[in-house]
């Protein structure tokens, strides 16, 4: 075979489906084999435990559209933006705030990430956690209720 034949059959090689294909001509002999790179997928990471284990419940309110409104019984923390709310700057990383925990204003009390920018959401008033009305990872939309907070 000569050099334009094989730069050929590698060509036809690319183009087609074929992963390995060997080819054997008297004393001559080619063998090419299509490697994907490796994807290596990232370490599985433990859940670690976070200020927000579960929801609290929270009173619902059936609207006149008959529509459930999730209404929290306090003064509240909200969302300024659709995104993912975290609770921690990082996974195994100590929560923000905890339940209980008296937070000043200016104080970031979790994450909320918006088209993969982490954005940090700050208490707008001295306040005390009573209560984390959502989830870590879940979806956040705007002025949804983020912790339920008693005002000091």
């Amino acid at each position: 075979m000569t050099r334009d034949e094989i730069k050929d059959l590698m060509s036809y090689f690319d183009e087609t489906n074929l992963n390995r294909i060997k080819i054997k001509d008297g004393g001559f002999e080619i063998e090419l084999e299509k490697y994907e790179p490796e994807v290596v997928a990232p370490a599985p990471v433990a859940n670690a435990a976070v200020a927000c284990p579960a929801p609290q419940p929270i009173n619902v309110v059936v609207n006149d559209a008959g529509v459930k409104a999730s209404v929290p019984s306090g003064v509240t923390i909200d969302s300024p933006m659709v995104g993912s709310f975290y609770a921690a700057p990082s996974p195994g990383a100590p929560a923000f705030v905890k339940v209980g925990q008296s937070v000043k204003k200016g104080e970031t009390v979790c994450i909320i990430e918006a088209m993969k920018i982490m954005n940090e959401i700050e208490a707008e008033f001295n306040c005390r956690i009573t209560k984390c009305l959502v989830e870590e990872g879940q979806p956040i939309e705007y002025g949804m209720a983020l912790f339920e907070v008693e005002k000091l």
